[in-house]
């Protein structure tokens, strides 16, 4: 009469590896730190699995049969396969990896962080490439369907099992050309209402956390365009005389790599003269992603060039 099919236990497999390697129940007990009497319990056990004595006395020693050196090598390949199938992931090979990720940012984030992730890239992963998209897909779906790697911005609209994490808060303020006339004297609401701006906005609103702080002084400023980029708005502040509002660091804080731009674009910064609430722009990823070695990097890269630029460089 045939035996019933065992069910799979890697134990067993272990087992047997122990067995076959040190060819004494004793030893293999040992290296498994359990009794011998149970170790002579599992043998019994695998011979009637195998249908094979596996191990045999010779003298004061056991050999192996010819079914037990057959399984040997094999057993010994399953055993490490489990091995490095329930461990916990190592850290990745940085140099070896070869990757692509998929980062979703408005385009003054794209460009705030494309310098100095390329540069750690280089540095640490050179077989990584990465791809910015714009704030065109609902963030949730599209992190957890595998469309965006990360999300940077203003995380505003998330799914419960999306993880967040909060990177820099910074304040808005407005910058002007240099020789504009809100550069002269000192800037009061009322000379800022006056100006003409220029509001960045995806969905072509003409108001936001300004306005309702002038409204708050009987105030309304003039909107003379609506542009969907900041970079534009900053483009068109650096040729004309529209106030553009950007983000930049709290006082006392190490400069932002989002006010770059800025620099670039030669544009003058004005504290705005009232109070406007703080921006924090922060990471989010699906969970799936949170123990992968080659995310890790990413999110960690994403970091040091956002906190502290200064490391990027290093």
């Amino acid at each position: 009469m045939s035996s019933p099919d065992p069910a799979i236990d890697a134990n067993l497999a272990v087992a047997l590896d122990a067995l076959l390697a040190e060819q004494s129940v004793t030893r293999a007990a040992a290296r498994l730190h359990t009794s011998p009497a149970a170790m002579s319990r599992t043998l019994a056990r695998l011979r009637r699995i195998l249908q094979d004595p596996l191990l045999v006395r010779a003298g004061q020693t056991m050999v192996p049969t010819p079914r037990a050196q057959a399984l040997r090598d094999e057993a010994s390949s399953v055993v490490r396969r489990l091995g490095a199938l329930l461990t916990p992931g190592a850290d990745v090979d940085l140099a070896a990896l070869r990757s692509t990720f998929t980062l979703q940012a408005a385009d003054l984030v794209g460009a705030a962080l494309a310098p100095g992730l390329l540069r750690l890239a280089r540095q640490e992963a050179p077989g990584v490439s990465l791809r910015f998209r714009a704030e065109e897909l609902e963030a949730g779906p599209a992190l957890r369907d595998g469309r965006i790697d990360l999300e940077i911005g203003s995380i505003d609209h998330v799914d419960p099992e999306t993880q967040v994490e909060e990177l820099v808060t910074l304040r808005m303020a407005a910058a002007v050309r240099p020789g504009h006339p809100l550069t002269e004297g000192t800037l009061t609401p009322v000379r800022l209402a006056a100006a003409e701006h220029v509001v960045v906005s995806r969905r072509g609103r003409f108001t936001g956390p300004l306005d309702t702080a002038l409204a708050e002084q009987d105030l309304h400023r003039r909107v003379t365009v609506v542009l969907p980029s900041h970079l534009a708005a900053m483009t068109l502040a650096a040729r004309s005389d529209v106030v553009c509002l950007i983000p930049t660091a709290l006082p006392g804080a190490g400069p932002s790599p989002l006010t770059d731009a800025v620099t670039t674009l030669g544009l003058r910064v004005l504290d705005i003269p009232l109070p406007l609430p703080p921006l924090t722009v922060g990471m989010a990823w699906h969970p799936r992603h949170a123990a992968d070695g080659a995310h890790r990097w990413l999110r960690d890269a994403v970091r040091r060039t956002l906190r502290a630029p200064e490391s990027a460089a290093t």
